[in-house]
């Protein structure tokens, strides 16, 4: 009886004080703000989820991004990463993006938070006591960019995408056939942050040809 009453208090009281849980990674942190995402997002029909969301041209990934009245990405740092990319990144990033959202794990938490702006938000992943799936605290607030670069706003777009907009805003004259660089141009001269914005994120919802893992909600 004692023994079996030794096992019932082991049970109730939880793992170990010493109980170290597992590390993240970036597969572990992924999967869960995914389903997370989703989950929030189910019934909104104009929110699109992306991995993987290339800008600049390619000069950088945000590994999530959620495309809907903003445009905001979601980088994941887990513990077996290391922040070596994070300063470039940084730079991209801000250039292009409503919002952005660290993800990361308990070893990077202080060094991360040290180098990335004030308005970016930030939250911890990691394992806890009987959870399989990463959870997530919160420990800054996410807030709105300060000082977006219209042009590089304007190269989410393809030259095609660009081309059209402009012609419906009967701007295309002389530049038709011109690089592609010079529609942003143009795109950013006559449109003012806000409209860029919403022409943008309208036509990355309404894009056809996305990557297998980037999907509506």
């Amino acid at each position: 009886m004692a023994d079996e009453t030794s096992r019932v208090n082991s049970v109730s009281n939880g793992p170990p004080q010493d109980f170290e849980p597992p590390k993240t990674n970036d597969e572990s942190i992924r999967a869960s703000l995914k389903l997370e995402l989703k989950t929030h997002y189910q019934s909104d029909p104009d929110t699109l989820i992306l991995d993987e969301l290339g800008l600049r041209h390619g000069a950088a990934r945000i590994d999530l991004a959620i495309v809907n009245g903003n445009l905001h990405g979601f980088e994941l740092k887990s513990d077996r990463d290391t922040l070596r990319r994070l300063p470039k990144q940084i730079g991209i990033y801000n250039s292009v993006l409503d919002q952005v959202t660290l993800i990361v794990g308990e070893k990077h938490l202080d060094g991360a938070v040290d180098i990335i702006p004030t308005w970016w938000g930030v939250s911890l992943a990691k394992f806890k006591p009987g959870e399989s799936a990463v959870q997530f605290e919160s420990v800054r607030e996410t807030l709105d960019n300060p000082s977006p670069d219209k042009l590089c706003i304007a190269k989410l777009l393809w030259r095609q995408e660009a081309l059209a907009i402009l012609e419906c805003l009967g701007a295309a004259k002389g530049i038709r056939s011109r690089p592609r660089l010079t529609l942003y141009c143009r795109l950013a001269e006559i449109l003012n942050l806000e409209e860029l914005r919403d022409c943008v994120r309208k036509q990355l919802r309404a894009r056809a040809g996305w990557r297998s893992g980037e999907q509506r909600t």
